[in-house]
Parts: structure tokens; sequence; C-alpha cells
């Protein structure tokens, strides 16, 4: 993804905006034990998660935040962010 390219509403494309165009799938996946998230990048990205998956985790029972921690745990959800 590059900020060249640009969202629906013509503005610089962020990988916030991919995550949402594809949410349904990316939530699926990440039911997987095999299923591995490396987030790299600025911090705030990290939030962009949490407002792509929150109502995805919310639909299905779930708390993102918790969600997430469980991954981290489980040693699949890999973040470097500055």
């Amino acid at each position: 993804v590059s900020r060249e390219q640009k969202n629906a509403a013509g503005q610089k494309m962020y990988i916030q905006t991919k995550m949402a165009e594809f949410a349904d799938e990316l939530w699926e996946l990440m039911q997987s034990p095999k299923t591995h998230i490396y987030m790299c990048g600025l911090k705030g990205m990290e939030s962009g998660m949490e407002e792509c998956f929150s109502p995805l985790a919310e639909k299905n029972g779930m708390v993102w935040k918790e969600f997430a921690k469980g991954m981290k745990k489980a040693k699949r959800y890999h973040v470097e962010v500055y």
C-alpha cells in the first residue's frame, strides 16, 4: 500500500483503509491458530487496527483488545511501532 494511491474519498491511502476494505476476510483468517499478524510502523497504526476490528470482535461476542492480547500471548501478534 502506498500513500500515493487514493482511497474511495480521493485521500491518501493508508493500511487502515485497506484493512477495512477486507475486514471480514482478515477477521476470519485471524481465527486460525496458524495466522500471525506483523505490524511495523507508526504507533497510530495500532489504533487503526483497533478501529477496524473492534466492531467485528464485538459482533462475535469478543473484545478486540482482549483478542489481540490473546494473540500476543500465543506469539501470533507481532508489533513494532515507534
